[in-house]
């Protein structure tokens, strides 16, 4: 690999994951794109919030046909999930165009797969440690952190399968899965820069 290498970080909820690329990419200077920043770009478009709310449920939401849906590009679309995944799969390209960064979710190991300028990674914690953070992050008690991480999960899995066919943490996908609870946040992001300069020397 050369040196504009992009990270994509898949990771359980409340694993630490967002942390983690927030560290790196401060660490590493680049930039730093994460679900909701990508969100705010693909609404820029035209796509409402609550379209990308109904996709991210694993909803399949129809819409209609037009004149222009012989032209290509997201108008071809009659179902608006699939308009909202060709969108989604544009922006993340762009931005992985754009140099290197770190790229949270959004099934970007799937869609930057041809590329080979990406370094995918998989974050995930054991489920007591999930809690805790869940708990300290939220400020819920214990029940309504286990069903958060439970709505989370499935929500972010039909995600990715919808887009991709596969799991979320199918090794296949991934350079390196990793449990955040063996190093810490701080440690792990270090590990994870530690390989990137590896990488980058290979």
């Amino acid at each position: 690999m050369g040196k504009n290498i992009v990270i994509s970080v898949g990771c359980e909820y409340a694993s630490g994951g967002v942390e983690i690329g927030k560290i790196i990419a401060d660490d590493l200077e680049i930039e730093y794109f994460d679900r909701e920043l990508i969100d705010k770009i693909i609404t820029r478009v035209g796509i409402s919030q609550n379209l990308v709310d109904l996709a991210d449920a694993g909803a399949y939401v129809k819409g209609r046909t037009s004149a222009e849906n012989n032209a290509g590009g997201p108008t071809k679309y009659m179902n608006l999930t699939d308009r909202l995944v060709f969108v989604q799969k544009q922006i993340v390209k762009k931005l992985a165009d754009r140099g290197p960064c770190v790229i949270i979710g959004r099934c970007a190991d799937y869609i930057l797969k041809e590329r080979k300028e990406v370094l995918n990674v998989f974050v995930y914690a054991p489920l007591e440690d999930r809690i805790k953070r869940t708990m300290e992050y939220v400020g819920c008690g214990r029940e309504e952190a286990i069903k958060l991480i439970e709505e989370n999960d499935a929500m972010y899995h039909a995600r990715y399968q919808q887009i991709t066919g596969t799991f979320r943490g199918d090794r296949h996908n991934r350079h390196l899965m990793i449990d955040s609870s063996l190093l810490g946040i701080e440690g792990t992001a270090k590990y994870i820069e530690k390989l990137v300069s590896m990488v980058k020397e290979a």
